[in-house]
């Protein structure tokens, strides 16, 4: 094999993000990590997989099944499953009484169609589980280089992997199992590993190894190497991992940065080395594998009701019969010479006709059996897998730009789909594309970037139109860069337009390229005009935050000579095209530092800049802010922060408020344009108070114990504050083609849309006018908190005291309003829905919602959309359906009756953990009203065909009975019989079910 290695420049310890989660060895620490106790009992020998040949070391080998069945479990668990059903078991009770001489049939003419209908049924059930065999044997086919003797690395099947083994993972090629990274082709152990198939995520994540590995860079490393891992039991937790490596007689803590996990993918790397900590069903991927929270429509729970209903019918006809037959043997008998009344049989003896009734109730039961459809199952799951076909094929829901089409990823739901009452939506993504353009800025309390956003627009488009249907203004009113401030409440009457120009009209005349993440237009910014503003030293200072405050890798594609960028979001991305195209490129990022090509001037002279990053505190979502801490050429030590501005806000110097009022009232008119807004600040720190702070800071690092993140978190806290705002940016996720006319369509269906969106109150409100989801004289109805004075129980329970009283005073007003036309919008954000979704009040909540024609929930988290979507389904006991995008969307998507999952950018764990994908929110429409409505009504002809042919044949049994005298005979041929469900009756009723077409799609996309 090879032994050289790639020498990157980048050497990122230093940097947070990627430095910071691997602590080091305290001094006079024998244990960084005290692992005891149960949960704690892994030990793994590195480079001796012999070892654990034996318990209680012996480990699951790293063969994955992901089947149901096995050639053993096939038959019982199969036939367990299909008698689980009433009607199979029936006709398993009927087949086996049919041998007995009591049966009116030939036996066969009741086991065949069991045979028949069962046997195609777990036919279908093997099929099923043969390709996830098959897709199964194809993983553990896969293979990787794993080490076998004096640094020989050799190929060897994924399945054969052992927990111990030292394996060689290369560029693109997945990870065999759970690894513990010990080196890559970087000098610095990283590597970037892609997780969609784990968490749906896109981006790339960094992993580093430890120092101590960081010498095991080549096969001939690892003829001697050993050591000893001791850490965790396997468990679920993507995001955790607790151990220690003994290595060198030194132990060294182990976290998830070190953790290569099965099923995600090296990439941007050209080789990694790692040891096997967990193989197959103890991989945290397979840990994870849990099954989808299993469905059924409604339909068919209605249907089971049914065939209950005719069990009780076929069981008082038998008990009829069973009487008929008592009355005609006590008394008809004996004048029945034929029958020999003079030596009578047992079940034709006059004497005792109570014991022939009982017995002939058995014969009844048989005879009678006929009114129980035994087919209906296995048709309608023909029925169901031509009608999810027909879905996946339907070219009206294909996407040309992605090339995705729509997929029925079950079809147990598809008559579901025309029984939709309440739609629960994300908004990001979803309704949106999730691909950020930087439109406009706040620099030094002034606002720049002339161009109005999408959903501007559009809301002002949709205003005018409902405005002008109410004779309210004329259809003259300007329509484009139009700005809409909507906050009406039941109590206001008249509704304002505020109508801006466009700005400079050179932008009409010389459209610019098109640039991806950039849609800034306005000449006092660009090509170095900002120079020439009132405060330029501010917008420099602003761009230099844009270029450097990121966690971003830039790559040089060699064709285009530009550089793109892998960023953790889009916003990031957005971000750093801004900045270039602003004259700020960030070009380089090497061991401890970035380089930024600065362009001052039109005549583009570029002077490149280095600034050596000193710390980088990341992202979170409970953090809501990053920070960077730079030396720049001149020695000066700067902080430069972007956040929520709530957050940043809070963070700052008294000094550093100068153009707070200004940025406040441009972020909420960003808001009301539908734009995603974030804070930009700065602080210049003196050599002592950061050599101080970060003394600290390190030693938060290398601390070991479960309050260390919370360390980490007062450390971040300590020096993120008396900051200086410069200003804000807004980037523009731009609406989904389709959106509003979907929309709009669906609500004159009947169709009730929820949106359920962290953005703040501003930007929903605006966005829902922009999508139709708000229209011109709806009475919005906001249901805000107030702000608790401390946490006490008495500050509490007046937040409550005051949402409640907003909820019962709004149902009130619904209620009282006498106008049928009136429509209402509910408008609520996380806060408020916190207290919302309690016992005590959560109905209250959901009577008011269900009254309204819109629902905006404002601010929830992924918890806050489950539980959203629980109190729908469970209050109102109409059908629900949750459409998203992301992992975020996951637990709405499995509460709701039907979850739809969009295949966009932020991964693929939504559609996953769905029952239909569609690749855009406007192909929801046909899914509903043309599929919905045509499976519906297929499913529920075919089921009425289908009981009405099997009574009407059961029915002609019994009215012969009447007419022999309760014999027990049948008027028809045991064959046909046979044939009556199976063959002659099917094909008719499955042709209804799959080709039934009452209207057209036009006819049913029609207003």
């Amino acid at each position: 094999m090879a032994r050289g290695r790639i020498r990157s420049k980048l050497r990122l310890s230093n940097l947070y993000t990627f430095g910071c989660l691997r602590p080091n060895t305290l001094e006079g620490e024998d244990s960084p990590h005290p692992l005891h106790g149960p949960g704690f009992s892994r030990t793994v020998f590195c480079n001796q997989p012999h070892m654990h040949k034996k318990k209680p070391l012996r480990y699951r080998s790293n063969y994955v099944s992901t089947t149901r069945y096995n050639l053993i479990t096939f038959f019982p668990k199969s036939l367990y499953e299909q008698f689980h059903r009433a009607a199979n078991l029936y006709f398993l009770v009927a087949a086996i009484l049919s041998v007995f001489p009591l049966s009116p049939f030939n036996k066969w003419s009741m086991i065949a169609p069991l045979v028949f209908v069962v046997g195609l049924s777990m036919m279908k059930e093997a099929l099923e589980d043969w390709r996830r065999f098959m897709q199964d044997v194809k993983i553990n086919a896969r293979k990787t280089c794993v080490h076998r003797s004096d640094g020989v690395f050799r190929q060897r099947k994924w399945k054969k992997v052992r927990v111990g083994d030292v394996v060689k993972v290369e560029k693109d090629e997945f990870f065999p199992a759970d690894l513990l990274l010990l080196s890559s082709s970087y000098e610095d152990g990283i590597c970037y590993v892609e997780t969609m198939n784990l968490d749906g995520e896109t981006n790339l994540k960094v992993k580093r190894s430890l120092e101590a590995s960081l010498t095991l860079d080549d096969d001939e490393s690892f003829k001697n190497f050993m050591g000893t891992i001791r850490c965790e039991d396997p468990n679920p937790s993507l995001y955790t991992f607790v151990g220690n490596l003994e290595y060198q007689r030194q132990t060294f803590p182990l976290d998830p940065n070190q953790i290569l996990l099965r099923d995600s993918k090296l990439r941007n790397t050209a080789y990694v080395y790692g040891v096997v900590v967990f193989t197959g069903h103890d991989t945290k991927v397979m840990q994870n594998s849990t099954k989808s929270p299993s469905k059924r429509s409604r339909i068919e729970r209605t249907m089971d009701y049914i065939i209950y209903t005719l069990l009780v019918l076929l069981i008082l006809i038998s008990c009829i019969s069973s009487s008929g037959f008592a009355w005609e043997t006590e008394f008809h008998m004996p004048n029945m010479w034929y029958l020999r009344p003079d030596a009578p049989e047992d079940l034709t003896n006059p004497i005792s006709p109570v014991y022939a009734g009982v017995v002939h109730l058995i014969t009844a039961l048989l005879l009678y059996g006929y009114l129980i459809p035994i087919s209906l199952y296995v048709s309608i799951e023909v029925v169901k897998v031509w009608q999810a076909s027909f879905i996946n094929q339907d070219l009206r829901m294909y996407d040309d730009e992605s090339g995705v089409p729509a997929l029925a990823r079950t079809s147990n739901l598809n008559e579901e789909l025309g029984q939709v009452h309440t739609i629960l939506s994300d908004k990001t993504g979803t309704l949106t594309c999730n691909q950020m353009d930087f439109l406009k800025c706040s620099i030094a309390g002034t606002s720049y970037g002339v161009r109005s956003s999408e959903v501007e627009v559009a809301a002002a488009k949709q205003m005018a139109v409902d405005l002008e249907e109410h004779g309210e203004i004329p259809s003259t009113t300007p329509q484009s860069q139009t700005k809409v401030y909507g906050t009406w409440d039941s109590s206001r009457t008249t509704h304002e337009i505020e109508v801006e120009s466009g700005g400079d009209g050179n932008y009409n005349n010389n459209p610019r390229v098109p640039i991806k993440g950039f849609g800034f237009e306005d000449n006092r910014l660009m090509n170095g005009n900002w120079l020439r503003e009132s405060q330029p030293n501010d917008i420099l200072q602003f761009f230099r935050i844009l270029a450097i405050c990121h966690t971003a890798i830039p790559e040089l594609n060699e064709e285009t000579g530009k550089y793109t960028y892998e960023a953790e979001s889009p916003d990031e991305a957005s971000f750093l095209a801004a900045a270039r195209e602003f004259g700020f490129e960030f070009c380089k990022r090497t061991q401890s530092s970035v380089f930024i090509r600065e362009r001052f001037s039109s005549s583009g002279q570029i002077i490149e800049r280095e600034y050596k990053v000193l710390n980088l505190l990341e992202f979170t979502s409970k953090r809501k802010r990053m920070s960077v801490i730079v030396r720049d050429e001149e020695g000066q030590i700067l902080l430069l922060c972007k956040g929520a501005d709530s957050i940043i806000f809070d963070r700052l110097a008294k000094n550093g408020k100068t153009y707070l009022g200004p940025t406040t009232r441009h972020l909420t008119e960003y808001g009301e344009a539908g734009l995603r807004t974030l804070a930009l600040a700065y602080r210049k720190l003196d050599e002592e108070e950061y050599t101080a702070w970060n003394t600290e800071f390190l030693k938060a690092k290398t601390s070991i114990g479960s309050d260390r993140d919370e360390l980490l978190e007062a450390g971040s806290d300590m020096i993120e504050k008396d900051l200086i705002l410069v200003g804000a940016t807004a980037v523009e996720d731009k609406l989904q083609k389709g959106v509003p006319q979907c929309i709009d369509k669906l609500a004159q269906a009947g169709l009730k849309l929820w949106v359920l969106t962290g953005d703040k109150m501003e930007t929903a409100i605006n966005i829902g006018f922009a999508c139709s989801l708000l229209r011109q004289g709806m009475k919005q109805i906001c249901i805000t908190s107030i702000n608790p004075d401390g946490g006490s129980q008495d500050s509490k329970r007046a937040v409550k005291e005051n949402i409640l009283n907003q909820l019962t005073k709004a149902v009130q007003m619904v209620k009282l309003e006498k106008d049928p036309h009136a429509a209402f919008a509910l408008i609520i954000d996380g806060k408020t829905l916190t207290y919302a979704l309690e016992d005590d009040m959560k109905y209250q909540f959901l009577a008011l919602a269900v009254d309204c024609a819109s629902v905006i929930c404002c601010r929830v988290s992924p918890k806050q959309k489950a539980l959203v979507t629980r109190l729908v389904k469970e209050g109102t006991g109409k059908t629900t359906l949750a459409i998203g995008d992301g992992a975020n969307d996951v637990g709405m998507i499995q509460e709701a009756d039907i979850g739809v999952g969009i295949s966009g950018v932020e991964g693929m764990q939504a559609v996953m953990a769905s029952d239909f994908s569609i690749a855009q929110f406007r192909f929801l429409e046909r899914l509903l009203v043309v599929h919905g409505h045509w499976c519906y009504k297929r499913i529920a002809q075919m089921i009425c065909y289908f009981f009405y042919k099997n009574i009407a044949f059961g029915l002609t049994l019994f009215y012969f009975e009447a007419f022999t005298g309760f014999s027990g005979q049948s008027v028809y041929n045991d064959y046909y019989l046979l044939l009556f469900n199976v063959v002659l009756t099917s094909l008719p009723v499955i042709a209804l079910g799959v080709f039934e077409q009452d209207v057209s799609s036009e006819i049913c996309l029609q207003k």
